[in-house]
């Protein structure tokens, strides 16, 4: 069996990519509408959108940022788990009922459509459009690093090619993901959840018993062993300090509510009353799959540590190469393929609300219609969207040498940043306006964006994503407080009665 580890993990993979094919082709056969492109038909069940949730958030960011963070940083990482696990319960509090109420009300394909809808502004509305297609850039570029980075990985590892660029991984994976995607819309993405969603969780479960197995002592033996070099990195900040991961828990825990791809998929559910149903699906197996996470950063610290595996040139190999040294051979091949299911699924949502940005909401907002054809144009942006991402995927590696999880970050904060007070909090309280929303977003990516270009150092490791946000907020606080009270829509007041 171990003879065959590389032809088991390269075929998996190969299947999974034809089956991502074939996903594409079937629910293209489904996909006759934008909103169907959009919003799968806003026809999804509990356990599925549960699952999409689940994957949306984890994808290339949990299953190769994850693991590497963990080896470079120790358990600072940890505040990123944990605090994206209050996020959900935060996340369906404040949205999940609101935003299917809204999708019922105004028949809205995305989420600037709510946003519009809301604060009656069609400036609102542009300036949620462009935060998204900012924000997707840095968290789509994270998916596409990663699925190229595994890809190189088992690629040399086999015997079919010597070595091989991670430019050409970029390609191969890409050109799956685009056909994935322009295809199947958001349909291909939803309806394939259900079966990596419960992949990835098993798969991690064996993940975790299989990394404390590998170490001498299991779980004990490994914190002995990186307590030995560095009890910084496995005390509870890492070696990022106190300040660092408070930022990290901030932003993670209240910027989950920003995070649009999730939350777009609460317009999608069948019924209104799924989303009681739907956050224990997403909690549950979030928590369980994050393990892996966990699990082989430490255990492929301590390896190198004991000399028992050479020092990695990159953390973000980590996941790669325990799974192709240490796990058994099929178990590796349905961990990949389920590692490549989540980054496809993740990147389909972001290449979704991306051009949904470009071909619906920013004309709907400049001219007030769509584009002509506005299905044919979403698929022509989705592709052009991966192209602008692969390039910056490949410019954030080789120019700044940066972790899928520190990308990953950075996408994340933008995001929250930018649509934080706009979403989670203005669709919860009527005294907000649209003055003060488009306040906050433009505030928040001028800040943002300064931070990550001007390569500003802030002290004690403070995450620009937090500043970022808690820019926003105060602008967003303020400003709707210092304005008068806005005049909603009937409808729109009625919905936010509930």
């Amino acid at each position: 069996m171990e003879a065959l580890r590389n032809p088991i993990i390269l075929g998996s993979v190969g299947i999974y990519m034809a089956v991502c094919i074939g996903f594409g082709v079937w629910a293209m056969s489904r996909t006759r509408s934008t909103r169907d492109f959009f919003m799968a038909g806003r026809d999804i069940g509990a356990i599925v959108a549960g699952l999409a949730v689940f994957s949306s958030t984890l994808s290339g960011f949990g299953f190769v940022g994850g693991p590497g963070l963990v080896y470079s940083m120790g358990m600072s990482s940890m505040w990123m788990v944990v605090c994206a696990s209050i996020g959900f319960c935060l996340s369906f509090f404040l949205l999940a009922k609101r935003l299917r109420l809204f999708a019922e009300a105004r028949d809205t394909i995305s989420l600037p459509d709510a946003v519009g809808a809301r604060y009656g502004s069609e400036t609102t509305r542009l300036l949620t459009a462009i935060a998204i297609l900012l924000g997707v850039m840095g968290y789509l570029a994270t998916q596409i690093l990663a699925m190229a980075t595994v890809l190189q990985s088992i690629l040399e590892r086999t015997e079919l090619v010597g070595s091989i660029s991670l430019i050409t991984c970029v390609v191969i994976s890409g050109a799956v993901l685009v056909f994935y995607c322009v295809t199947g819309g958001i349909i291909a993405s939803v309806y394939t959840d259900v079966v990596q969603g419960s992949v990835m969780v098993v798969a991690a479960l064996l993940v975790f018993l299989t990394a404390l197995y590998t170490v001498d002592g299991g779980a004990a033996g490994a914190v002995q062993i990186i307590m030995r070099d560095d009890p910084e990195a496995i005390g509870p900040w890492g070696t990022l300090g106190m300040l660092g991961c408070l930022s990290w828990y901030f932003m993670f825990a209240l910027g989950g509510a920003g995070q649009p791809h999730v939350v777009t998929k609460f317009m999608m559910n069948k019924k209104v009353a799924d989303a009681r149903r739907v956050l224990p699906v997403a909690v549950g197996s979030f928590m369980l799959a994050a393990l892996l996470w966990i699990s082989i950063g430490m255990a492929m610290r301590a390896l190198v540590l004991d000399g028992v595996h050479p020092e990695l040139s990159n953390a973000d190999a980590a996941a790669s190469e325990f799974l192709q040294a240490y796990a058994h051979p099929i178990l590796a091949g349905v961990v990949f393929a389920g590692l490549f299911a989540a980054i496809m699924s993740t990147a389909d949502g972001f290449l979704n609300i991306g051009a949904a940005a470009l071909v619906h909401d920013i004309p709907v907002a400049l001219r007030g219609r769509s584009l002509s054809n506005e299905l044919r144009s979403a698929r022509i942006a989705t592709l052009g969207i991966a192209v602008a991402a692969a390039l910056f995927a490949l410019y954030s590696h080789y120019q700044n040498e940066r972790l899928v999880a520190l990308l990953g970050a950075f996408g994340w904060g933008t995001f929250g940043a930018a649509l934080v007070p706009t979403v989670a909090i203005g669709f919860n309280w009527k005294r907000a306006t649209a003055k003060a929303a488009n306040t906050a977003i433009v505030a928040s990516l001028v800040v943002n964006f300064a931070i990550e270009l001007l390569d500003v150092d802030i002290p004690f490791g403070i995450h620009g994503g937090t500043i970022a946000l808690l820019v926003s907020i105060t602008l967003f606080f303020g400003i709707s407080l210092l304005s008068p009270p806005p005049e909603l829509a009937p409808d729109i007041e009625a919905v936010m009665d509930v």
